[in-house]
């Protein structure tokens, strides 16, 4: 018998960008190795998320948890590739 790991699904608030990801990282003790943000609705990085990002990025390396960010918009990225901090996460479409 297989076992499927079925990541944790969190839609990220663009209004509330920085609290949602601080509440993304309390939730990566239950995410069985895989947690997915959807960033649809965030269209820029205030500097209180991107410091959220970066502990989020540094919580989820230490508990083994791969952070996969669905629909980043292209000024989000930059943002994040200007941070060095793209490398530490993954991206879907």
């Amino acid at each position: 018998m297989t076992t499927t790991n079925i990541p944790v699904w969190m839609e990220i608030d663009g209004e509330h960008t920085a609290e949602a990801l601080r509440q993304a990282g309390e939730n990566l003790d239950s995410a069985n190795g895989e947690v997915v943000l959807d960033f649809a609705s965030v269209r820029r990085l205030d500097p209180a998320a991107l410091k959220a990002m970066e502990e989020l990025a540094s919580s989820a390396h230490e508990k083994a948890v791969k952070v996969v960010l669905r629909g980043v918009n292209v000024n989000v990225y930059k943002v994040l590739k200007l941070a060095r901090l793209s490398p530490r996460f993954a991206f879907m479409a």
